[in-house]
């Protein structure tokens, strides 16, 4: 069974940094296409960044481009996401998602359709 657990979360002023992790269990380390979306209040959930676990192909949404980093480690089965340059308008609840056995790709990554499984979630909030 999968399960994902997010962690990391946490109140930051603005130009500051946050890194959430994603515990991941019953997925196929080197197989998958996993994502960090958000959620802002008012607002639909939208992709942040994928990272494709056998080809490590990364993609990220043009808002956190140059800011955000995600990052995977295989043998400890965790996702992560690097927040850097935080800004008011990065406040979300942040989710971690998983395409068992899929691959990512540019034109489709950032539809929640594509995932099958989701964490519960960890509240990210940047204050100015």
């Amino acid at each position: 069974q999968v399960q994902l657990v997010e962690s990391g979360g946490g109140s930051v002023q603005a130009g500051g940094s946050l890194r959430l992790s994603c515990a991941a269990s019953g997925v196929n380390s080197g197989r998958d296409c996993m994502a960090w979306f958000r959620q802002g209040p008012g607002k639909e959930r939208e992709g942040v960044a994928t990272v494709d676990t056998g080809s490590r192909i990364t993609y990220y949404a043009h808002s956190v481009k140059g800011r955000f980093t995600i990052s995977q480690d295989n043998a400890k089965n965790t996702l992560y996401l690097q927040m850097n340059s935080l800004k008011p308008e990065d406040t979300a609840m942040y989710y971690c998602a998983v395409d068992t056995g899929g691959t990512c790709y540019e034109d489709s990554w950032y539809e929640e359709f594509k995932y099958n499984y989701w964490g519960q979630g960890t509240q990210v909030t940047v204050s100015s």
